[in-house]
């Protein structure tokens, strides 16, 4: 990809094809800022990308502490309810999705994105931070915040975040990738140029008379640079935690 988004696109399709490195990737980022409004939708897909992972962290971590530390009627149902949803496919509730979010008069805007996107990370969220929960947060350390005190909202807070953060990194990033990649769902959803992610935006440098694969690609080139920043920086406390780990054993 940034082979050909370095060169142009007659280099790349002659034969013997050009496969080295050349010095048109500014030139190709210009047609590409030339015919979509990068920035804006670059800014929508960040605000969009950024919500759905904050809210999923939230929820996600309450719930699958409190599913995995307190018992309640109906707790084991609920958990059970919750894993059954992860086997129902994603395409199934696109038209139930657009008519519930029609009703709501949410059309074209951003919480049409990001509610729906929250709902379907939930599920799998709230099992893989129970799952880890229940083998890290120990009774002991919630038995003695009660003894100082602590409400239950401030044994999740104090006591289960910081001990779930490793797998807080992992679901931030599964989260953060899969909104910033999703096409399908705000393509049906969004019918206002400005509110476009960058999915769509990039996906209209495509002409059905020709493409010019290396201004698209250069602009999918760009559009990927925040997925590694944000990668390499969840992976510090994935390996922080693992020597953290290391050092205890």
């Amino acid at each position: 990809m940034s082979v050909i988004a370095t060169n142009k696109s007659s280099d790349v399709f002659r034969y013997p094809p050009k496969l080295m490195f050349g010095n048109k990737l500014f030139l190709n980022l210009k047609h590409v800022f030339e015919n979509i409004n990068f920035g804006t939708a670059f800014t929508n897909t960040a605000f969009v990308s950024t919500s759905a992972m904050v809210l999923v962290l939230f929820f996600s971590t309450l719930a699958g502490f409190f599913f995995a530390k307190y018992r309640f009627p109906g707790s084991l149902i609920l958990f059970n309810v919750l894993l059954v949803s992860l086997m129902i496919p994603s395409q199934l509730s696109l038209i139930p999705s657009f008519i519930i979010i029609s009703k709501f008069g949410w059309i074209s805007t951003f919480k049409a994105v990001i509610i729906p996107g929250l709902v379907s990370s939930f599920a799998f969220g709230t099992f893989w931070m129970r799952q880890y929960a229940k083998d890290t947060i120990h009774d002991e350390l919630l038995d003695s915040g009660r003894m100082d005190g602590c409400h239950d909202f401030r044994l999740y807070w104090n006591i289960g975040l910081p001990l779930l953060r490793p797998a807080m990194a992992f679901l931030g990033l599964f989260s953060f990738i899969g909104t910033w990649n999703d096409y399908l769902w705000p393509l049906i959803i969004m019918n206002n140029p400005k509110k476009y992610t960058l999915q769509i935006s990039l996906s209209q440098l495509k002409s059905i008379y020709g493409s010019d694969y290396s201004m698209v690609l250069a602009g999918t080139l760009l559009a990927t640079i925040p997925l590694i920043v944000i990668f390499l920086i969840f992976s510090k406390q994935f390996i922080s935690n693992i020597a953290a780990g290391a050092i205890k054993a």
